[in-house]
């Protein structure tokens, strides 16, 4: 069965995660360092883990696998997650590869300099229409890929 794990301290797609696993009966797994309200709903789970460095990421790192999903915006994440095989989906609704994967990686070694050496870059746009639209369509047709995939194997 395919779980979504969410890296949820920023998460802006809570919502829309909820949705769409509600439509398909999937399990969520709510993760972040303090108490954020989930719906009481027996397949979303709030895991409130440690407030130690990625302690999140760790957490989702370690259980997320093939034919899971994972939705974060922690692009180090993103990248162990497709090593383990599951998907990885940011909340503007771009869908990480592991063709696309370096390229991200180095962009934000790049701004990670940049930002050391005193350079304003700027944090992330805000959240558009457009970009929950984008989010809801990359998530429901990764679930459908992988549902496919799994009847398939």
């Amino acid at each position: 069965m395919i779980s979504i794990y969410v890296d949820a301290d920023a998460c802006p797609v809570k919502a829309e995660i909820y949705r769409v696993a509600e439509r398909y009966g999937l399990k969520v797994y709510v993760v972040s360092n303090s108490y954020i309200n989930v719906p009481r709903d027996p397949r979303i789970e709030r895991v409130v883990v440690g407030d130690g460095f990625d302690a999140a990421d760790d957490w989702i790192a370690e259980r997320a696998g093939q034919g899971d999903i994972v939705v974060t915006a922690d692009i180090p994440l993103a990248d162990r997650s497709l090593k383990a095989g599951a998907a990885a989906i940011g909340s503007t609704g771009i869908a990480f590869t592991t063709s696309s994967i370096g390229m991200a990686m180095a962009s934000r070694e790049l701004m990670s300099n940049l930002r050391a050496m005193g350079e304003m870059t700027g944090g992330p746009k805000p959240m558009s229409p457009r970009d929950r639209s984008r989010f809801l369509s990359t998530l429901d047709e990764t679930v459908q890929k992988l549902r496919r995939a799994s009847r398939a194997g």
